[in-house]
């Protein structure tokens, strides 16, 4: 029992240890100090599109096949420890982005080197969860999972704004300090220093995972395909598995439908400080504050949403978070600095800052509890005897479209050269994903 939970606290562990490359990297400081160095929010939000759309093409194209062979195999933690490599590697290479001379395109690409790592770190990791436990506390240990990344997330967040990153203009902390170590904050040295902080909070929480985190079952014996030969089989045994696909129409559907509805909620987070700091005018600790409330809605939804799960299931709980998330997308092109839903407001009203931190709260707590269900939705989908495969096929399902958020949003911004409305395909998205969660059986395998 003892032994049982140990595996259980380091497989959370992971969620811990990995939430910051969402958290500070992708959503709320990084990105947008990437925004406020370049100057320029138009082509900060394409550049960011193409890095983010170019690590979802090759997870696309990489996850199920790394699935595949880790089902050869019966391996997945070295594969957890390679990915986590890159996941390091990326993440310290945001320390480069200095002010002055920085090389974007070479900052980009080891963003998105991180971000691969990450991802397919998380095809493993989620491979390994219907060994943790019964199958009646997937709902909660998915849950509490999500819930302790937000909390690793949120406690990342209020150290980096209260020790390290400056506000551009006073080049203080949050808590009114200068950067911490004496990094330079005219260099920008304490935003910068969110990279190295990432990929040292990742290595440092990772140590309960590899310590208590095993393998479920013994290795497949060495007499079995080489790594060469399972690779040459990987490729045609994937495409028989997409062509399988039809045959397992509930499977087929549910892929589909995430892969629409969890590509406009990455949208939503990837996009939100650019468009808080296009926008509203908002600065990285403006950003920073805000993402701190949307994590804590998120880490208590998450925690409380698993519960749900356990009693509703998660197919009840993924619809009303889904059109929750719909609902809050329709008001966003209606903020602006001066305006709300149309009506002018004096000039410098508080109002639009306000309901754009309400906004960011319920998505904080709707996307928390619809990432964890939808993990458990995938379980209850799932062949076990092809799991990480089918973890696979559902990271290429969540990043067979990346580019697809990030295209229409540019195109759209481009069109009606305006932020507010750049946002509005993300709502045909939700509604995308929704229409094809009709035709979802909620528990294919229960009689089985």
């Amino acid at each position: 029992m003892i032994e049982s939970k140990k595996r259980i606290y380091g497989w959370w562990a992971f969620d811990w240890a990995s939430q910051p490359y969402n958290t500070l990297l992708l959503t709320f400081i990084f990105a947008p100090y990437i925004a406020q160095v370049l100057g320029d929010g138009t082509r900060a939000q394409s550049l960011w599109g193409y890095s983010i759309g170019a690590a979802g093409l090759l997870i696309a194209i990489a996850a199920p096949i790394l699935g595949k062979i880790a089902d050869h195999t019966g391996r997945k933690l070295p594969f957890i420890w390679v990915f986590s490599a890159f996941y390091v590697i990326g993440a310290w290479g945001c320390w480069f982005a200095a002010p002055d001379g920085m090389q974007i395109w070479v900052v980009l690409i080891l963003f998105a080197l991180g971000l691969f790592g990450m991802e397919c770190a998380t095809i493993f990791t989620n491979a390994l969860m219907p060994d943790l436990g019964p199958r009646a506390q997937m709902g909660r240990i998915s849950g509490t999972g999500w819930a302790l990344g937000y909390l690793g997330g949120l406690v990342a967040m209020i150290l980096m704004l209260g020790f390290f990153a400056e506000n551009a203009e006073t080049g203080r902390t949050l808590f009114g300090l200068s950067p911490a170590f004496g990094l330079d904050a005219a260099a920008r040295e304490g935003t910068r220093a969110v990279g190295p902080f990432t990929a040292l909070w990742y290595v440092i929480f990772m140590i309960p995972f590899f310590l208590w985190v095993r393998e479920p079952h013994k290795p497949k014996p060495h007499s079995g395909p080489s790594l060469g030969q399972t690779m040459r089989q990987a490729l045609p045994e994937l495409a028989r598995s997409l062509k399988s696909l039809r045959h397992h129409p509930s499977l087929l559907r549910y892929l589909l439908s995430s892969m629409f509805y969890r590509d406009a909620l990455n949208g939503l987070y990837a996009f939100g400080g650019i468009y808080a700091a296009g926008v509203l005018g908002w600065s990285i600790t403006d950003i920073g504050i805000f993402g701190i409330l949307a994590i804590i809605s998120g880490a208590v939804a998450a925690w409380i949403g698993g519960k749900w799960d356990d009693r509703f299931g998660p197919y009840q709980i993924i619809w009303w978070s889904v059109l929750c998330l719909t609902g809050l997308s329709l008001l966003i092109p209606f903020i602006g600095r001066d305006s709300l839903f149309g009506l002018a407001l004096a000039e410098g009203s508080n109002l639009p800052s306000l309901m754009f931190y309400l906004i960011g709260i319920g998505i904080g707590a709707a996307g928390g509890i619809v990432q964890s269900a939808s993990r458990h939705m995938m379980l209850r989908q799932a062949d076990p005897a092809a799991i990480t495969e089918h973890f696979g096929l559902y990271a290429l399902a969540g990043k067979a479209t990346a580019f697809l958020a990030p295209f229409l949003i540019a195109v759209m911004t481009s069109l009606t050269n305006s932020q507010n409305w750049g946002v509005t395909p993300l709502i045909m998205l939700f509604l995308l994903g929704l229409w094809l969660l009709r035709g979802v059986n909620a528990d294919p395998r229960q009689h089985e």
